[in-house]
């Protein structure tokens, strides 16, 4: 059957669309809680915006809950905790409102800067108050950035075609990064907010952030310093930032978030030199058809089992480079192949990288490599989420391991490990066709991973081969794929690897291991 997403807040029909293809999606946009509750019990995926609450009540009520996504930036609505702890993947749609939230800051920026709204406002009352709205020119101004990730970014290259001096605080951010933006980096917020006159913040609402801009940091501003939030509401102190504009100390401010939206009855809606939109930064058509269609695909990637680039509760760095991606699919099928192989789990799993793929960070491949080893042994629901969990609770410690160097391949990924007292080794890397296993136990093959795999160790002498092709096709299944390797070792049993047609049965994998010369042989399935 087809995984079945629930789709609780309203996505654009492309979005929708692409999920079903192959998903059973169910639209739930606008039902009561209640309701929702009831669709996701046995849901699989679940798509919501920013309204619905993914809390502990509704990941006990969905106990088949594999992935959520959200369609946009920001997972306030989501309890991480409660859904790491329950393996399930939270994704979200990263890139898909950043032009449209970086605009929508330039807009208010500008609307304060000129004084737009209450120009309007006195305009539509049949007034013509030129001199009471005159405003100030952003060129030479300087611009505080108190978040130079990529929507800070963007609004940094915009503003500095006003001609407005950049000043960011950001301690992830280099100060080289900084110059290549065009962006002085402070080394401490107290300096940016001493220098800005406009601060505009980029931030996630976390207990390091609310109320950041309140009593104390404003009082470190300059005098008519104008405040811009586009982020997440509760960053300003509200009730601050009031007080600072009635006394003079802050000219003006423009928020597009709250504390609690919607905006209910607010000191802000009396003070005229405060902006008010109601949530507009990702609300552009196209920053909303991204969104839905950039959730769909993570959800639909999510549930076929691959990792998500846009996983927000598996840590894979700040970035994945290309070389790593392409060798997440070999990690897992190596994973699988290991714990076939060796019959069970080493209590020390050494995952290292050899040659070019050395040079970036392991743990995407460590990730996949435990997904494919716990799939093979675990009964429980194995993810991206939960896998170091599992390995924890296995007993299972795991080494990363790297060398740049590579005798005869361009990338290498091995996984080895001491299983009853054998050392158990096998590596795979990258071909022209796809992923190749390169070397078990020692043995170099060159055999490339299929959906049905069958691994043989056999005794090192002549008619072995011709015995297990024989019976092969005396029960009809056909070999796709061979290779055979010699042990380096003299004397010692050679290892064959065939690529198969189709799986067989326990009676029949009785029957391989019973033919003169076959020593071990273990069945593969990957998820190819």
């Amino acid at each position: 059957m087809r995984p079945k997403v629930v789709i609780a807040e309203t996505i654009s029909q492309t979005g929708i669309d692409a999920l079903g293809e192959h998903c059973a999606v169910d639209v739930a946009a606008g039902v009561d809680r209640a309701d929702l509750l009831d669709r996701v019990a046995d849901a699989d995926g679940l798509i919501v915006r920013s309204e619905t609450q993914v809390d502990a009540e509704l990941i006990q009520a969905a106990p088949g809950l594999r992935v959520v996504g959200r369609a946009g930036v920001g997972v306030d609505n989501i309890d991480l905790r409660a859904a790491t702890a329950a393996g399930i993947l939270v994704v979200n749609a990263p890139q898909a409102n950043i032009i449209s939230a970086a605009e929508h800051t330039m807009a208010l920026l500008l609307a304060q800067a000129r004084n737009v709204a209450s120009a309007d406002a006195s305009m539509r009352a049949g007034r013509w108050d030129r001199k009471k709205y005159q405003g100030i020119e952003l060129h030479g101004k300087t611009l505080g950035v108190i978040g130079l990730g990529r929507i800070g970014s963007l609004v940094a290259q915009r503003a500095l075609s006003f001609g407005m001096r950049l000043i960011a605080f950001d301690p992830y951010v280099s100060s080289e990064r900084g110059r290549r933006l065009g962006v002085e980096v402070a080394d401490r917020l107290d300096d940016l907010l001493a220098e800005a006159d406009f601060i505009t913040v980029h931030l996630p609402r976390n207990k390091q952030t609310l109320g950041l801009i309140g009593n104390e940091n404003i009082a470190k501003m300059k005098d008519g310093v104008r405040i811009i939030n586009a982020s997440r509401g509760g960053i300003v102190d509200e009730q601050a930032l009031v007080e600072a504009v009635l006394s003079g100390k802050v000219a003006g401010a423009a928020l597009d978030v709250f504390d609690r939206e919607p905006l209910a009855d607010s000191p802000l809606r009396d003070v005229p030199e405060i902006v008010l939109t109601p949530h507009l930064g990702a609300s552009t058509v196209e920053a909303q058809d991204k969104a839905g269609v950039d959730v769909a695909n993570a959800v639909g990637a999510a549930l076929r089992g691959e990792l998500v680039l846009s996983a927000v509760n598996v840590d894979l760095g700040r970035d994945v480079a290309d070389e790593t991606r392409e060798f997440l699919g070999v990690a897992e099928y190596l994973g699988a192949i290991f714990c076939r192989v060796a019959q069970g789990l080493p209590d020390r799993l050494v995952v290292r990288t050899e040659g070019r793929i050395a040079g970036f960070p392991i743990r995407p491949l460590r990730l996949s490599a435990l997904k494919g080893a716990f799939n093979v042994i675990s009964s429980a629901p194995v993810s991206f989420v939960n896998v170091e969990a599992l390995a924890a609770q296995s007993g299972l410690a795991v080494e990363e391991e790297a060398s740049t160097e590579s005798d005869e391949f361009v990338s290498l990924l091995r996984l080895s490990g001491v299983v009853g007292g054998r050392v158990v080794s096998i590596a795979g890397t990258i071909g022209r066709k796809g992923p190749h296993l390169v070397s078990i136990f020692g043995h170099d093959v060159e055999l490339l991973m299929s959906r049905h795999m069958l691994l043989i160790r056999n005794s090192d002498v002549p008619g072995v081969i011709g015995r297990v092709g024989t019976y092969l096709g005396d029960i009809h299944v056909n070999i796709a794929n061979m290779a055979v390797g010699q042990s380096p070792e003299t004397g010692s049993a050679a290892m064959m690897g065939l690529s198969l047609d189709k799986a067989l049965d326990e009676q029949q994998m009785a029957g391989l291991r019973a033919l003169e010369g076959v020593e071990e042989a273990q069945q593969v399935e990957l998820p190819i």
